[in-house]
């Protein structure tokens, strides 16, 4: 997402390297610059890019990654230099590409991505990128000309009919993905009929949420030790023992953060953030193994409150405690904070405990209610049975009245019968 919480050079560079390995990219080399005010032309130094020159040349590298968003202006420029004279042919496969870092993600996305809809919005955030760049992509067909067949109408340049080719492609995807999230909302309605709570996954990509959801449950969720290994929210009936006011839920995982993520891309991705904003409980997790996972706490706690999350009860679980030499300092961490707890997924450690403060959070859910059910409405009476505590039932002469206590949802859909 997008965050300002005053990263280290060594802590963006660290995480920078942990994007280019997950892309399938190996580090030759590195060289780094503090900068107060970026060169608009060439966004580094004048010096620094005949010092990268150079070492493209020495480590024949094909590819420089550049920790920040450029502008189209200086990707250009940067090209240019690098390869020692105009690239005109974008597809000029030995060329050296320059990538900056909301590139590098785009990429990440697009490996990960597997349902329709999460390549629709790979796609859309793609097509957005690279709007404002066709002017660097086309530069070799800025002329007037005769038009191709179909589609360049008289006099019009190559570039015209490529951004309005591409206005076009962008406003196709975006009617897509508004159909795919009908759909999605039909299937949270439907999850949501069945009464049963919805439990969010959140945290700092890599934290460790698909492994959690896989030791939860058999769903089979992609779970590797790579930034963006999901992408695709996945959504799962969970019985788990150990529930007493809701022995079922329904647990999703998510999309993981990181900082500096340019807002179009979040823009891209907002079906995937509607179901962290209509989940009843989140279950944040932390990788207690990362020596900067304070800040990544902090980054993903701004995010959830700049979505509006922040009411919304919370579990804190410290994830990979396998990892620590001292395993007593973060346990000591979560005891003094109210629905904390530290596991390990890998070795199934504190999961009891985790139950526990997920069974705290989910008995916040429930509300009296009492009701008359017409006899008619049968199903509405099973349904408080199967998901709600009842205290009372009495049957009437055309009703039953019953009083019992309900997840909010089933609350909710039984608002015409309360007396």
């Amino acid at each position: 997402m997008n965050f300002d919480h005053k990263y280290t050079l060594q802590e963006s560079l660290t995480e920078m390297r942990e994007l280019i390995t997950t892309a399938g990219l190996r580090i030759s080399g590195e060289i780094t610059q503090r900068l107060n005010d970026p060169n608009p032309r060439t966004y580094i130094g004048t010096g620094k890019v005949q010092d990268i020159t150079k070492m493209c040349q020495e480590l024949k590298c094909c590819t420089v990654v550049f920790d920040a968003e450029l502008s189209p202006r200086q990707l250009k420029y940067l090209e240019n230099s690098f390869n020692g004279k105009p690239i005109d042919d974008v597809y000029n496969q030995d060329a050296i590409k320059v990538v900056d870092r909301t590139a590098l993600i785009l990429d990440i996305f697009a490996q990960h991505a597997k349902t329709r809809e999460g390549q629709l919005q790979v796609e859309l955030a793609l097509q957005t990128y690279r709007a404002p760049r066709l002017t660097k992509l086309w530069s070799h067909l800025e002329r007037q000309g005769g038009g191709t067949v179909g589609l360049r109408g008289p006099g019009e340049k190559q570039i015209e009919v490529d951004k309005r080719l591409m206005r076009d492609k962008i406003t196709s995807l975006k009617r897509q993905i508004d159909l795919v999230q009908s759909q999605r909302e039909l299937h949270r309605k439907g999850r949501r009929s069945l009464g049963l709570p919805v439990v969010a996954l959140v945290g700092y990509t890599n934290a460790g949420k698909s492994t959690l959801l896989n030791t939860l449950t058999s769903a089979g969720v992609m779970a590797e030790d790579v930034l963006f290994a999901t992408l695709d929210p996945t959504t799962r009936k969970v019985k788990l023992p150990g529930l007493k006011t809701h022995p079922e839920v329904m647990l999703t995982d998510t999309v993981g953060f990181i900082q500096n993520l340019p807002t179009h891309l979040i823009a891209s991705f907002r079906a995937t953030l509607e179901e962290v904003e209509t989940a009843d409980v989140l279950v944040h997790v932390i990788d207690a193994s990362n020596p900067i996972w304070r800040k990544q706490v902090n980054a993903v706690e701004g995010v959830l409150e700049d979505m509006g999350c922040g009411g919304k009860g919370v579990v804190r679980v410290y994830n990979k405690i396998d990892l620590l030499e001292d395993q007593e300092g973060i346990m000591n961490e979560a005891a003094m904070q109210d629905c904390s707890v530290a596991i390990s997924c890998q070795d199934r450690l504190g999961l009891s405990d985790f139950v526990n403060s997920l069974e705290k959070k989910l008995s916040e859910l429930m509300e009296d209610i009492t009701c008359l059910i017409p006899y008619s409405k049968s199903k509405e009476v099973n349904l408080i049975h199967e998901v709600g505590n009842v205290e009372f039932v009495e049957y009437e002469a055309e009703c039953t009245r019953i009083k019992a206590k309900v997840p909010r949802a089933v609350s909710m859909r039984l608002e015409e019968f309360k007396v």
